[in-house]
């Protein structure tokens, strides 16, 4: 019998394959970093090649490093960086280019030209997100109008759009050989293509850009039993193991911290920071600055909804001083750098690299160090690098109160830079609220998992999954509210100082 249920987690800068048992302990894993193309200033790509193969790879290493096989899993589930978008060939496989990156700005002429027609308040009202350089639906326009022959090929059917979810999907499914080809309704969701309360493909919508529909994936739920096929051309799952779940990454972490209930919410800190608000079966639109979008749909169970502030560059600034400053070697090293001074010294840093996204969305902003004196050395840059970090997700919590009317009375965060205790203390100082790390601190495959296993009934319903839920650590705020105030202040000092930066045709 099988007694395991496995999760691949496809994300910005690797790829793993997760294995987890009835209790939602990890039992496996493996993980590989991809190559991070950046053929100019704002251009940042993937190799969907790579990432096909990197996700093969991670799967049978994490089945081997568990003495494991593929009759030992009952399902798998699927979340992913979700706006990187991927043009491919159906008839073999082929991307016709690069994949374009979520962080990639390229298409600010699209975006701005958006909002200067007012077709943006018509983005706003039906897809609950800004016209923005972020989401998927520019990055198709950019192909079809910048690749040669993939216009012609999209109008003969010969071209296909998907974020990685779908790419991952459709290669497991079959690729060529019947792959399926279809997405769920949270990486729908952040194409700028679906109207929230249809849950469709909204014609207007594909007219903005010019996106002929054929080249779309069918929309499923989150989680469901008979939508996204079995495996069949993966080399360690041709046991067709069926795909149950799909959910992008955010949406994913919400279901692995069990923010089933309206106005829970988690903060993950990956290359981005992604704060993400259950607001239930009500659509909640922003009016600070914040995305709405849906937080998960399991069958048939009516779409529940949430607020989120997405911040472009957050775990990728540590990985700044480490690849461009080299002030560092490991991202582990930050911390202990930033452990060696007391405060930042009077400097900030804002790591706008991508411009600002929630809950500024200005895509003219480029990345400042402001407030520096002779003073000043590489602990004070990792210290601001991590403040950094934390103030970012200060102005998307405070956004989301004004929004929500919700106020916070502990953050439960996740991911990667949740190993830095520094990082989630300043966050803790920040806010002025208890920061709750759980065991499992990397949720984003455990919610693919928790979606996967629930359409299968491997586990029966969400009160089941909230038993699993256990804190590893708490930090509590040390800093006096005179501290919060004057830091704060800083920082929004400094905000204002990387505005205007490049001229936004």
């Amino acid at each position: 019998m099988a007694d395991f249920i496995g999760a691949v987690d496809q994300g910005t800068t690797s790829t793993r394959f997760m294995i987890f048992d009835h209790g939602g302990n990890e039992v496996a894993r493996h993980q590989l970093e991809h190559a991070q193309i950046l053929p100019r200033s704002g251009w940042v790509e993937h190799d969907p090649v790579e990432i096909w193969e990197r996700t093969n790879s991670v799967i049978q290493n994490a089945l081997r490093h568990g003495g494991l096989s593929a009759t030992d899993l009952v399902a798998i589930g699927i979340t992913n960086q979700r706006e990187t978008t991927v043009v491919w060939d159906p008839r073999d496989g082929r991307p016709y280019y690069n994949a374009i990156v979520w962080q990639d700005t390229r298409t600010d002429a699209i975006a701005s030209a958006l909002e200067r027609s007012g077709q943006g308040d018509v983005i706003r009202r039906k897809a609950g997100l800004p016209p923005a350089t972020y989401f998927s639906a520019g990055k198709i326009q950019w192909i079809l109008e910048n690749v040669d022959g993939v216009r012609e090929a999209a109008e003969r059917g010969h071209a296909l759009f998907g974020n990685t979810d779908a790419w991952v999907l459709w290669n497991l499914t079959g690729g060529p050989d019947g792959g399926i080809h279809a997405t769920d309704v949270t990486n729908a969701s952040r194409t700028m293509l679906m109207d929230l309360e249809t849950l469709d493909w909204d014609d207007e919508l594909l007219g903005f850009f010019g996106i002929p529909r054929a080249m779309l994936p069918a929309i499923k739920s989150s989680s469901d039993a008979g939508a996204y096929g079995v495996t069949r051309t993966s080399r360690p799952l041709r046991g067709a193991v069926p795909i149950a779940g799909v959910l992008g990454d955010q949406q994913a972490a919400t279901v692995g911290q069990v923010c089933f209930s309206p106005g829970e919410a988690k903060n993950t800190y990956g290359t981005g920071n992604f704060l993400v608000l259950n607001t239930g079966t009500e659509l909640v639109r922003s009016r600070h600055g914040l995305l709405t979008t849906v937080a998960y749909r399991f069958g048939d169970a009516p779409v529940v909804y949430a607020l989120e502030g997405s911040i472009a560059v957050t775990g990728s600034a540590v990985q700044w001083l480490r690849d461009q400053m080299k002030i560092i070697k490991t991202a582990a090293e930050s911390e202990d750098l930033a452990r060696t001074v007391d405060d930042n010294g009077g400097m900030y840093f804002v790591p706008a690299f991508s411009g600002l996204f929630a809950p500024y969305w200005r895509s003219d902003a480029r990345g400042a160090i402001v407030g520096l004196a002779r003073y000043n050395d590489n602990a004070h840059l990792a210290r601001a690098t991590l403040e950094a970090i934390c103030y970012q997700s200060r102005d998307v919590v405070e956004a989301m109160e004004r929004d929500s009317g919700v106020h916070l009375d502990v953050l439960k965060v996740d991911g990667g830079v949740t190993a830095n205790d520094l990082c989630m203390q300043i966050q803790a100082d920040i806010l002025g609220v208890p920061v709750s790390r759980p065991v499992v601190a990397e949720t984003t495959a455990l919610g693919a998992a928790y979606a996967a296993g629930l359409a299968i009934g491997f586990w029966q319903d969400t009160d089941e999954l909230r038993t699993h839920w256990k804190e590893s650590r708490r930090w509590k705020p040390l800093w006096s509210d005179d501290q919060r105030a004057e830091g704060y202040a800083g920082w929004q000092r400094a905000v204002e100082r990387t505005l205007d930066w490049v001229r936004v045709p």
